[in-house]
């Protein structure tokens, strides 16, 4: 090849380049899907966070049954309370199944929803500190629910919505306050047993195939 026409060639190249490079910067990035996610896995910790919150609110209120058995109170007597907020009074008057069974559910799905709140707090914030800090953040997270839930909620609201405040005064503040104590707990430990960080797994997979090649 001629001098000439290598040199047309390469202008011709460079031509062609600078073309590319410009469509490049002007066309939009497609957002591709990544594993693992490089930011806080929010519907994973959502997910996480509604089921953990229902196991927490079934501990929570079997250990409600056996106070209230032991107290010689209806087994389900909390749930019959907490049933006055759809109700009203009229909670009180009927036992059906069907009706206690709707309560049991309206209480798991309360649980659920609180149970993201805490499942997010402490995913993102405390994940990485050490188990006694994450008990007491528990702790006030649960006590933290019990107040707002009672004093600065259900005050006000029951009474206008039904024209009575029978949670706040049929349960008595240190039955409540268990309550929310069991449920942060319960939550606490179990979310211990199944902790996976999406977001490091890589890392974490390499951490463990290296020590299963150093023990072989």
């Amino acid at each position: 090849m001629r001098r000439e026409d290598a040199i047309r060639r390469l202008n011709e190249l460079q031509a062609e380049s600078a073309e590319l490079i410009q469509m490049i910067e002007h066309e939009p990035m497609s957002e591709t899907p990544s594993w693992p996610p490089k930011t806080f896995y929010w519907w994973y910790h959502v997910i996480t966070g509604s089921l953990l919150g229902a196991f927490g609110a079934i501990t929570s209120l079997l250990v409600n049954i056996v106070g209230s058995v032991i107290t010689g109170q209806h087994p389900l007597q909390l749930i019959r309370v907490f049933l006055t907020f759809p109700m009203g009074d009229s909670a009180f008057k009927t036992d059906t199944d069907l009706v206690l069974l709707f309560g049991v559910g309206l209480y798991i799905l309360t649980g659920s929803l609180y149970g993201i709140l805490f499942e997010v707090i402490m995913a993102r914030y405390f994940s990485n500190d050490k188990p006694r800090k994450r008990f007491i953040v528990a702790t006030i997270i649960g006590f933290s629910i019990w107040i707002v839930n009672f004093y600065f909620i259900l005050s006000w609201l029951q009474p206008m919505l039904f024209g009575g405040t029978w949670i706040l005064s049929m349960i008595p503040p240190w039955v409540a306050a268990l309550t929310h104590l069991v449920f942060a707990w319960t939550m606490l430990v179990i979310g211990e047993w199944g902790h996976f960080e999406a977001t490091d797994y890589k890392r974490q997979a390499m951490v463990r195939a290296n020590g299963a090649n150093s023990n072989g």
